[in-house]
């Protein structure tokens, strides 16, 4: 569908139930429709290099994908895929006139003040909170599929990508930061290098697995009970990782919130419910992992201002860039020291 496709479907087109209201939320690969009581996401017509949605037949085999990994810890939510047809000018979903123009998942709409980064800006989560959330990440992990074969250093060519983005901060942030890129590239490959047998050996013990893939604060609500929701379904890749990989998105996630207490708190009690970081040299491959996820938020949040024609966004953007490039770089000074 088009953007002008997705406006006409807002303001006219035909859903399954009525509602009093839908508002747009817009990513950088979606467009979800939030209703009443039930939210529509449909996928944007867009090929990079690591997805590929651009035809109708893909994005409603990723649909179908991303119900079905979402359904293994949100059956609740993720309740199906439905057709979007054109019909003298008028879209709707869910009705079935001759070939879709696209395909939209279909979920239960959760109360978003409920949602853990809402929550954490309020000051409203407590151990008790992150004891429970880390407890179901490690239960999950238990039941997830063991991945036997993997690239063990392909974590490294995903952090080297940052530095594409050397120009823009460069330009935008100063020269220093940019060389910070360079250093941090040269550290990730010594420190890769030198835990590359501890790697495969994790791989070998069964520490990869099917994970959800994008586990961090915005993807988790507490009602109170914790509800993790939209896995990673559009690359596989990036979701069979090692477990220490996926944990230390949300302990990231949670030093950015300057929660450091309850990051702790949080890869102390899923370790002790699944013994994953057994060695210094493991704790220390956390933290590396934790500079990744820095990384890759920063590569992120530079790419959308690199795109972004709105100067306070653009502005927002690029503080968080920042937030995030420093935040890796405290991560490897400590490797670098220790």
């Amino acid at each position: 569908m088009t953007p002008e496709q997705i406006h006409k479907l807002i303001s006219e087109g035909e859903f399954p139930e009525t509602s009093s209201g839908r508002e747009l939320i817009e990513t950088h690969i979606s467009w979800v429709i939030l209703c009443d009581e039930f939210v529509y996401k449909i996928k944007k017509p867009i090929r990079y290099s690591f997805l590929d949605f651009y035809t109708v037949e893909r994005r409603k085999h990723y649909c179908d994908r991303e119900l079905e990994l979402n359904r293994r810890f949100a059956p609740d939510i993720y309740l199906g895929v439905f057709p979007v047809h054109e019909v003298n000018g008028k879209l709707m979903i869910g009705e079935h006139y001759g070939t879709p123009v696209d395909y939209a998942l279909k979920m239960r709409k959760l109360n978003p003040e409920r949602r853990l980064d809402k929550l954490l800006s309020q000051g409203s989560i407590t151990r008790e909170h992150i004891i429970s959330l880390a407890i179901w990440i490690a239960d999950f992990h238990k039941k997830s599929t063991v991945i036997r074969e993997k690239d063990v250093l392909d974590v490294g060519v995903k952090f080297n990508d940052l530095a594409t983005q050397k120009p823009l901060i460069s330009a935008q942030l100063g020269e220093a930061r940019a060389r910070i890129i360079d250093w941090s590239v040269e550290v990730s490959d010594m420190f890769l290098r030198k835990n590359e047998a501890l790697l495969t050996e994790r791989l070998k013990a069964g520490f990869f697995r099917d994970c959800h893939g994008d586990l961090h604060s915005r993807n988790i609500f507490m009602l109170p009970a914790p509800q993790p929701f939209d896995c990673l379904e559009f690359n596989d890749d990036y979701r069979q990782i090692d477990v220490l990989n996926e944990v230390a998105f949300l302990c990231m996630d949670l030093d950015a919130f300057e929660k450091h207490t309850l990051s702790n708190l949080c890869i102390q009690y899923y370790n002790l419910h699944f013994p994953a970081m057994r060695t210094a040299e493991e704790r220390d491959l956390f933290v590396y992992y934790k500079a990744y996820r820095a990384n890759v938020r920063a590569k992120v949040n530079s790419l959308r201002a690199g795109s972004e024609s709105d100067k306070g966004k653009k502005q927002r953007m690029l503080a968080e860039t920042l937030k995030y490039l420093n935040m890796m770089e405290a991560y490897l000074q400590s490797l670098a020291l220790a």
